[in-house]
């Protein structure tokens, strides 16, 4: 018994004392996996394989391969990510859905706060708030006053529960004590189509889908949804809600890097030096404002500071979200 004892104690410390060694040498050549909770060729998945590419120099030059394991509002691959051996050699990346799943589902195979370490957060993209062309209002304080007029016949589209756009949606109706008609797709596409059509009034949804529409004068925008102005051509001349009246009204679909609970302090170092090096990159912020997106350049790209982000962003949404009843579950 004494020596059975003895010998495990010999290789747990002999496991112990590998750890720090595996950890320093991470990644050591091996191929790293991002799983990316939505499907491919989104908004989401294009940012994460612009990082996949900017993070692989600082990285030791690693293949880094993106995962997308889309469904159930992106729990499908939180729930995966979770799952994942705490090695380093998988992490996550997804949106606000990571501060709004713990309120839209009542029961979740995960924890955002216990089962994820953080890495930082990556890009903020803004939200517009765009109309049907057909409508008389053509600016936000003649959109604001017709909707006042509407007596709750007003169609407020949204690309599904849970969406980015059902968000901001619900966030812009309760900020104007307005009764609208919630008219959720499958999608931004037939929402955006149907906007267009006219079969709803307003969208609320974030630039990389809409930049396109407004340069092509589709749909009249009323405003942005972020504090400042934006640089964009496109939209440069389309006033923020702060300044429309709505003061301190701010929403922006961001991205934030993860790893599962207990990856160990020097892999995370590492991943977080290397995000802070493409969160530097030239090539990285070109192609991130070609999406309309503002790269993190703030105190948030820390790992403390981002979960700090998250929890704040659960205490804005859950009052909202639970006034409305609409879960996803």
């Amino acid at each position: 018994m004494k020596q059975l004892l003895a010998f495990t104690a010999i290789a747990a410390a002999a496991v112990t004392a590998t750890l720090p060694a595996q950890a320093q040498n991470f990644p050591d050549g091996k191929p790293i996996t991002i799983i990316v909770p939505f499907a491919a060729g989104g908004p989401t998945d294009r940012v994460a394989r612009d990082l996949a590419e900017a993070m692989r120099k600082p990285l030791d030059g690693v293949s880094i391969i993106v995962d997308n394991a889309a469904g159930a509002g992106s729990t499908i691959g939180n729930a995966k990510a979770a799952r994942a051996k705490a090695d380093g050699y998988t992490l996550l990346l997804t949106h606000v859905a990571m501060a709004t799943t713990p309120v839209l589902y009542r029961k979740l195979p995960y924890n955002y706060e216990t089962d994820f370490e953080y890495l930082g957060m990556i890009n903020d993209v803004p939200m517009t708030v765009i109309g049907k062309p057909q409508l008389e209002a053509k600016n936000f304080k003649e959109l604001r006053d017709w909707i006042g007029k509407q007596g709750g016949k007003v169609n407020l589209g949204n690309a599904g529960i849970g969406s980015a756009s059902h968000l901001c949606g619900l966030l812009f109706q309760s900020e104007l004590k307005a009764d609208m008609t919630p008219v959720p797709y499958k999608g931004t596409a037939p929402a955006i189509a149907d906007l267009i059509g006219g079969q709803i009034d307003i969208l609320c949804d974030q630039t990389t889908n809409t930049t396109s529409q407004i340069e092509a004068k589709k749909v009249i925008p009323y405003a942005v949804t972020t504090s400042k102005r934006l640089t964009t051509p496109a939209l440069k001349d389309i006033p923020t809600l702060d300044e429309s009246g709505m003061k301190g009204f701010q929403v922006t679909i961001w991205h934030g890097l993860y790893a599962p609970k207990g990856t160990p302090a020097p892999v995370l170092k590492k991943i977080n030096d290397a995000l802070k090096v493409a969160l530097k990159d030239p090539e990285f912020i070109k192609k991130e404002e070609g999406l309309g997106a503002v790269v993190v350049n703030d105190k948030r790209m820390e790992p403390a500071e981002h979960k700090k982000f998250v929890q704040a962003e659960v205490a804005r949404f859950g009052p909202v979200i639970k006034a409305a009843g609409q879960y996803a579950d």
